[in-house]
């Protein structure tokens, strides 16, 4: 996985519950035409990970000073508001610059897809807060950069997949409560600042949330959150809905949101390392497992991104599976089993490599 969280391609308020679209007619909505054209050119782009939602395996020596954190919530929690504050607004500052974003496009980059939690729309202890601030900075900077922005709620309260990343790992708990609604409107939020006014040349999708664990939570809510949210920026814009696949085959969705609901792009993850049979491939297999993956996209209904991507081939990476976690690869993750020793792995310059190992990397 690349330092700033991946690649991603395309390959090919008001709340009301139970979301019809057709109670959102022309007139409902400020329309106005996509500023990307999502059905005919490719997204290519980077996600900015680890900078405004914290995730240990991207900026480890944050966890490392602070004992006991596994992720932003505990962060917080353990160091005290201020103390918290401070902290990330020096990360804030200085992990993501616009130096940055003119070497995304200089990369031949077209998006950058950015990250945030539930807690930077509407403050929520004992998170710290801050985070649109920098937000607002990374669009003028995608502005001047030539980019599209990709808004992305990665972390909805109560978390809705219990990894690090949501922020608050361990916990499963976004469906409880008013949690989804309260989710629902961070999305409003997030629309009515970014798709209303000026910056909608450049913010060109709103991602309602990031990977929710759908096998462990009420895949009928999260199909109905899915139209909500789609509801709730509708209100404001024609902007582009991205919703997720939810840890399912994406071809599960197709003929979901495709009557009356414009402008819905699906986000599907792929990775080759998160179980042991992943892990057991040959280099000729991981290839022909991406290869079929991307196959099998070219027959969904909707607009499809691989919105996060790797090419690793292990898990090896410090604190990837989580800190007090260990590797599947050594087989020191709870249930894996042993692969290789991860200090034999491939690391560092491929001057280095023998021919077979570049060509392997290449692949």
């Amino acid at each position: 996985m690349i330092n700033l969280k991946g690649l991603f391609l395309l390959i090919a308020v008001f709340i009301v519950a139970g979301i019809d679209a057709a109670a959102f007619s022309k007139e409902s909505l400020r329309e106005r035409a996509l500023t990307f054209n999502y059905g005919g050119v490719k997204v290519r782009g980077v996600n900015l990970g680890g900078w405004l939602v914290l995730e240990p395996w991207i900026t480890p020596s944050i966890f490392d000073s602070v004992p006991g954190a596994i992720d932003e919530y505990t962060l917080c929690s353990n160091l005290g508001l201020a103390a918290c504050q401070s902290k990330l607004s020096a990360h804030w500052d200085t992990f993501i610059t616009e130096s940055d974003f003119h070497q995304i496009a200089a990369a031949g980059m077209n998006h950058v897809r950015i990250p945030i939690g539930h807690w930077g729309v509407k403050p929520y202890a004992p998170y710290a807060f801050g985070q649109l601030e920098y937000l607002n900075r990374a669009i003028t900077w995608a502005r001047a950069a030539g980019l599209k922005v990709w808004i992305d709620l990665h972390g909805a309260p109560g978390s809705q997949n219990g990894f690090d990343n949501s922020g608050w790992r361990d916990h499963l708990e976004w469906q409880n409560g008013n949690n989804v609604q309260l989710t629902v409107e961070v999305i409003w939020e997030l629309a009515n600042r970014y798709a209303r006014g000026g910056d909608n040349d450049v913010v060109t999708a709103i991602e309602v949330l990031n990977e929710p664990m759908g096998p462990r939570l009420d895949i009928n809510r999260i199909k109905q959150f899915w139209k909500d949210g789609w509801g709730a920026i509708r209100e404001i814009s024609d902007i582009a809905v991205v919703i997720g696949d939810a840890f399912y085959d994406p071809g599960y969705w197709n003929g979901f949101m495709t009557n009356g609901f414009s402008h819905v792009i699906l986000d599907t993850h792929h990775y080759e390392v998160f179980n042991d049979g992943q892990l057991s491939l040959s280099t000729q297999d991981h290839i022909n497992s991406a290869c079929g993956f991307g196959r099998m996209l070219r027959g969904l209904d909707k607009w499809t991104v691989t919105g996060e991507w790797s090419a690793a081939r292990t898990d090896c990476t410090k604190y990837l599976n989580g800190i007090g976690r260990g590797a599947r690869w050594e087989g020191k993750l709870e249930g894996s089993s042993y692969h290789g020793n991860c200090g034999n792995r491939l690391s560092g310059s491929t001057s280095a490599y023998s021919a077979q190992d570049r060509s392997d990397s290449k692949a």
